[in-house]
This record gives C-alpha cells, structure tokens and sequence, in this order.
C-alpha cells in the first residue's frame, strides 16, 4: 500500500516515520508513505496557502488551489482521497480494515486553521472524521488512520495479535497480565495458570463481555450474542463462579501459584 499525506507541516511527521510498527513495515516494504508540503504548489506571490473567509469571519481558511494542485501531482486512477473534516462519519475500526483491505493508495488531506476551502470537498472521495472534537489540524487524525491501517495489512505484526484486540470482534479486549504474580495485594487470576486453554479461552471471552458491558455497553446493542455468550452474560448477571471455571481451576491446581 502506498500512503500519500498531503500537509502544510510535514515535520510533523518526522518522529512517526521512524518509530516502532510504522517504521519496521517501511523497511520491509509493505507500506510505502509520502508526506508533500503543500505550501510547494502555492501560486501565490507572497507564497500564501491561507486567507481570510470570504464575507468575513474569525481566523484564516486554507486557499483551494495549492491544495488542488497537490491532490493533482499524487492522485492516480486506484487512489482514494479522504479529507480529514468534522462532516465525515466518525472513524472505526471496521473503517480501518475497510482501507487495509481495498485499497492500494490512499491520500490523507490535513486541514489547518479554521478549515479549507468548500471546493475543495468535490475533489475528495471522502471526508472522515475522528470524533467530536476539534484538533489544530489534520496531522494527528492522518497519524491516526495511516497506523491503525498500516498494522493492519498482511505481514506487518502477526495475524494472532490482531484477532482478540479491542473492537476486531465487536467487544472490548479481555483483561491481560504479565508477571509478578503479586503486585501491591492485587492477584493475577488462577484461571490463567491453570493451564486448561480451552477455560481460559472461554473466561477470556466472558471478560471481554464484562468489560464491554461495563466501559461500552453500545457495542452490546448490535452484537449478535452466540449461545455461549449468552450463557456467560447470565453468568455475570448472577456474579457466580461457574462449575467449569472451578473445576479447570482445582485440575490445575499444581500449576497455580500460592497466595
């Protein structure tokens, strides 16, 4: 995939470029990404990108032809240009893979200021947004959309570290620990030493729907609960400790750390 981010601070993503995930999938070549200034296809004398709204108003807009201009010297017949803008439907998950998976070159438009020039909306394909909020620009919305698509595609980090995570499956992440066993009085829990997989597998998923139900109980409202996840909502309404995850945890019980 190739990532075209059209700016008027490329410096901004000087550090994003050669950090972590976004830079190993560089390096091995699955993801290919250019920042342009667009301040180099400005046709104005004094080399402005900005103005003044027409009729009045706070603050400078972002003028359409040195955006234009831009878009035009990167766009390409399988490119999809989005311009990062409060109108646009608020980015997800299922957006991200969406752009992983059907489309080659995406252009990330950074708006600046108190916004761009209306014409420039009928040269994009669309508009995003990544919440109700507003930011000083667009750059930190591009970072956002270009990681959560670049990890996405196929070799950048393992296929089983994406499957469970937050959202991939409708429901927050189940609860994860690391050793110590024992921190500050709080215990990681027997399940997770007991070492029957097909327990933990199922109390992972119960957690995942507590902590859904608790943090983003919306997710829940078009989730298409299976039967067993029903039997586990029942479960956690009733706040017992199940025959199963009992009996994994007294078979496991040499494998379970003293308290």
């Amino acid at each position: 995939m190739k990532i075209s981010i059209l700016t008027l601070f490329p410096e901004f993503f000087d550090g994003f470029l050669t950090n972590s995930i976004i830079k190993r999938a560089i390096a091995k070549e699955k993801v290919q990404i250019e920042v342009i200034n667009i301040r180099d296809f400005t046709t104005d004398k004094y080399g402005r990108v900005d103005s003044a709204p027409v009729g009045g108003g706070a603050g400078l807009i972002m003028k359409c032809q040195p955006v234009i201009d831009c878009l035009k010297s990167v766009r390409k017949v399988n490119s999809h240009v989005i311009l990062l803008s409060p109108r646009g439907k608020t980015y997800s998950q299922a957006r991200a893979r969406y752009f992983a998976k059907n489309y080659e070159h995406l252009v990330l438009i950074c708006g600046h200021y108190e916004g761009t020039d209306e014409r420039i909306n009928k040269y994009v394909d669309e508009l995003v947004s990544i919440g109700d909020y507003i930011l000083t620009g667009g750059e930190i919305g591009a970072q956002i959309i270009s990681d959560s698509v670049i990890r996405l595609l196929d070799g950048v980090i393992a296929s089983e570290s994406i499957v469970d995570e937050s959202f991939e499956n409708g429901l927050l992440e189940y609860p994860q620990y690391s050793e110590p066993f024992e921190y500050n009085g709080e215990y990681i829990p027997d399940i997770l030493y007991s070492g029957n997989h097909g327990a933990i597998e199922k109390w992972r998923k119960k957690q995942s729907l507590k902590l859904t139900k608790e943090y983003r109980p919306d997710l829940l409202k078009d989730y298409p609960l299976t039967k067993q996840e029903k039997k586990l909502m029942d479960e956690l309404n009733n706040d017992e400790t199940p025959k199963w995850e009992k009996d994994a945890i007294e078979k496991g019980r040499k494998f379970i750390k003293e308290k």
